[in-house]
């Protein structure tokens, strides 16, 4: 089966994306056509994020920029985690090889911390991935941390390590782990 190259050039005044006109309908901003939608399982929902959220985004995570928020929104990456009503933590993911969501971030404020909303919002984010026709998903986490036993919980297998050592990003050994959907 071939593959199909066509590009997408920015809008600048209205903050969106053009497709060519033979493309029109079948995507939206050159996303899936459910990827205007949020999520909700129970009281939490998993919202894409907006230009809105930017304060609360920024506070809780130090390595994005201006320019890599924006991108978020507009790539639809990026998600806020509501519950009852109240930002409660985020998530961002990347796709590697162009077929392969990467998890780079779930975070939930500590107050609502192990009462499932991490649990809730990670197989949200599963369906959403599933509906956009990916197959497997892709997360890491250091060895150290206590995240990678909610996803095992969540049917995550281990599937390799990167060890940073003498770098200058020198860490514990991160751990990887996929899902197939």
């Amino acid at each position: 089966m071939g593959s199909m190259v066509f590009a997408v050039e920015p809008v600048l005044n209205r903050n969106a994306f053009r497709l060519p006109d033979c493309w029109r309908g079948v995507f939206s901003y050159g996303l899936a056509p459910q990827a205007n939608r949020y999520l909700q399982e129970g009281k939490m929902d998993l919202k894409y994020m907006q230009m809105t959220d930017r304060d609360f985004v920024m506070e809780i995570d130090s390595h994005v920029n201006e320019l890599q928020y924006k991108n978020r929104v507009y790539t639809k990456t990026g998600y806020i985690i509501w519950e009852n009503g109240r930002r409660t933590g985020l998530l961002h993911y990347s796709v590697l090889w162009d077929n392969l969501p990467f998890l780079n971030l779930i975070y939930v404020a500590e107050p609502n911390r192990n009462q499932g909303i991490g649990s809730q919002a990670l197989k949200l984010w599963e369906e959403d991935m599933k509906a956009q026709g990916y197959k497997m998903v892709l997360l890491s986490t250091q060895v150290d941390e206590n995240a990678q036993h909610l996803y095992r919980k969540s049917g995550y297998i281990d599937c390799g390590a990167l060890l940073m050592n003498g770098t200058p990003f020198e860490q514990p050994m991160e751990m990887f782990m996929r899902k197939i959907l």
